[in-house]
Order: C-alpha cells, then structure tokens, then sequence
C-alpha cells in the first residue's frame, strides 16, 4: 500500500481502506527496528512502537467483540488486560506482535464482511464510566470511524516514538518499507542511515 489510500466504490470498502491504511503507517513505524529498539520508551511516556501496536491490536479486537455483543469482562480484569496490553511481555517478539495485528486485521475484515447494513445498532455497554450514559447504541459504521480515529492517534504516537529511537521518519521509513526508488528529494531510510546518525550524536 502506498502513501494514499486507492479509489474507493463505495462506503464499505472507503472506510475499511482507511482503517488498513492507518494500520500500515502504524506498522512503518516499527520498519526495521531490533527487539531492543521495539521496547525501547525513548520519551517520558512509558510508550514504545512495539507496545504501541499491541495496544491498537488489542483495541481494536475489543471494539469488534462489542460489536459482535460479546459478554465483557469484569472491569478489575478487563483494566489489567488493557495496561498489559501496552507493553511487549517478556519472550513476545516485534514478529509476534506484527502477526497478531494482521490477525485482527482479518478478522475485522471478515465480521464487517458479514453485516449487511453499516446502520446496524452496536449496543452501548453499560456500567462503563468512558462510555456515554445518554447513548442507547452506535451504529457499525460509527464504530470503524472510531477505529480509523484509534488507529491514526497512536501511528502517530508510533512516529514520535521511532524518531526518538533512532531519528527516522514517516516517509523515508515509508519509502523503506515499500522499496521506492531514492530521488534527489527523498531517500529511503536505511539502517546505515540510523548509524551516521548515532555517531553524531
């Protein structure tokens, strides 16, 4: 996928081509990084790019359970499993973390593949103090806008991060990542780019 997302025919295949395309930038963002430098937390947040992408995953796989009214967890358990989603476990690998997210992607892919009207009704879960007490439903449609939303805030979260890790940036890591040709106005990011650049710093 390039920089911009394709034509689009209709809503359907519009909202789902953003939401992969903020996936895609997200995962740029971890092009070419080491394990170390995936956990690295650079800046003072406790945020690093790897964490960073397990937690979209994680978001958005609950956000297609709410979707689907799948029964949800009691809130001590579910707030446990929502902070340790921010942060690769020990053993879990940059990989680990990538594969899980394109299975969600798929997932996602497959549910919204399966409802036939983006207006249906997504109940709002009740007893939970960050959703709104005034709101019956929202609708599947809503509910993609929101995870296109999710998604673009924390690629680019991902993007500072990265920079602070190693100096690179969105479009030269893009450029990496999708092997475009160097022109005189851009070069693709290289690792022994990253490597001018610590010695001299």
């Amino acid at each position: 996928m390039a920089g911009n997302v394709p034509p689009i025919a209709d809503e359907r295949e519009g909202l789902l081509a953003y939401l992969e395309q903020q996936r895609h930038v997200l995962r740029i963002a971890a092009h070419g990084l080491t394990e170390e430098q995936a956990r690295a937390v650079p800046t003072k947040s406790s945020l690093s790019v790897g964490g960073l992408i397990k937690h979209t995953a994680f978001t958005e796989d609950g956000w297609i359970d709410i979707l689907l009214q799948k029964p949800s967890k009691p809130m001590e358990e579910a707030m446990k499993d929502y902070e340790a989603g921010y942060v690769m476990a020990d053993g879990e690998t940059l990989d680990d973390v990538l594969a899980r997210y394109d299975e969600v992607a798929r997932r996602t892919s497959e549910v919204i593949a399966g409802i036939a009207d983006l207006g249906q009704p997504v109940p709002v879960p009740k007893g939970v103090p960050w959703y709104p007490q005034d709101v019956e439903a929202w609708s599947v449609r809503w509910v993609l806008f929101h995870l296109i939303e999710e998604t673009a805030r924390h690629a680019g979260h991902a993007d500072i991060i990265r920079e602070h890790v190693d100096g690179a940036t969105a479009i030269p890591l893009m450029a990496a990542a999708e092997g475009w040709p160097e022109t005189p106005w851009l070069k693709p990011w290289s690792p022994a780019e990253t490597a001018e650049t610590a010695e001299t710093v």
